[in-house]
C-alpha cells in the first residue's frame, strides 16, 4: 500500500511558516525517513515528504543525493536523513539549497 510519509513523521500546523513535518515518535540520529525529491532528466519531482519541509539555520535532517542509471535513463533522488535525534513532536527541519537540488 502507498504512503506519501513514513509512519513516524506527520504533517501539522508550523511556527516557521504554514504547516510543516512533525515526528509522531523519537527518530534516530541517521535515520533514513525515504525519498524528498527526485529529478529525471530535467524535470524535478517533490515527494510529500520533500513539500512540507521548513527551513531552518540549524536543521535536524539534510538531504543525501544519490544518482542512478538503468540503460538509457538516469536520474537523481535525495534520501531525508536525520541529522541528530529528533523527539517526538519535534518539527523536521532543512536547510535551504534549492540550487543543489
Amino acid at each position: 500500500m502507498y504512503r506519501p510519509l513514513p509512519d513516524t513523521v506527520e504533517i501539522g500546523p508550523s511556527v516557521i511558516e504554514g504547516v510543516g513535518l512533525f515526528a509522531k515518535d523519537n527518530i534516530e540520529k541517521g535515520a533514513n525517513l525515504g525519498m524528498s525529491h527526485l529529478k529525471i532528466g530535467t524535470r524535478k519531482i517533490r515527494t510529500p515528504l520533500g513539500g512540507f519541509l521548513n527551513h531552518s539555520d540549524h536543521p535536524n535532517c539534510h538531504r543525501v543525493k544519490l544518482r542512478f542509471t538503468e540503460g538509457e535513463c538516469r536520474y537523481t533522488l535525495w534520501n531525508l536523513i536525520a541529522l541528530s535525534d529528533i523527539q517526538d513532536g519535534e518539527e523536521l527541519t532543512i536547510k535551504y539549497e534549492w540550487d543543489k537540488i
